[in-house]
């Protein structure tokens, strides 16, 4: 059983800063990818960032410059620092994985809330 644990998150002033992290349990040979998505109410869930098994990042146009992906392998563990936080940032963040075990698996985290004042 795959276990994808988030933390962090929570209220912020806008221009304030937060840090998310996912880690990785259970059985599976490696991650193939892992970062984090976000849905608003009333929106769509979108990609925000993500990180490949090389090491590549992918970030939404929205958070360039303000969020910053990074991994600790050896903990399966990903975090999102978000720095100069908008209202509009204000969504409930998702981890997700994609794990290479029996074939590749993605995975969802339970979501954690990110509110942003103004």
């Amino acid at each position: 059983q795959v276990q994808l644990v988030e933390s962090g998150g929570g209220l912020a002033q806008a221009g304030g800063s937060l840090r998310l992290s996912c880690a990785a349990s259970g059985r599976f040979f490696s991650i193939n990818r892992m970062g984090w998505y976000r849905q608003a109410p009333g929106k769509q869930r979108e990609l925000v960032s993500l990180v490949t098994r090389g090491g590549s990042t992918n970030y939404a146009d929205s958070v360039k410059g303000r969020f910053t992906i990074s991994r600790d392998t050896a903990k399966n563990t990903v975090y999102l620092q978000m720095n100069s936080l908008k209202p509009e940032d204000t969504a409930v963040y998702y981890c997700n994985a994609n794990l290479a075990g029996n074939g590749a698996v993605n995975y969802w985290g339970r979501g954690t809330q990110v509110i942003v004042s103004s």
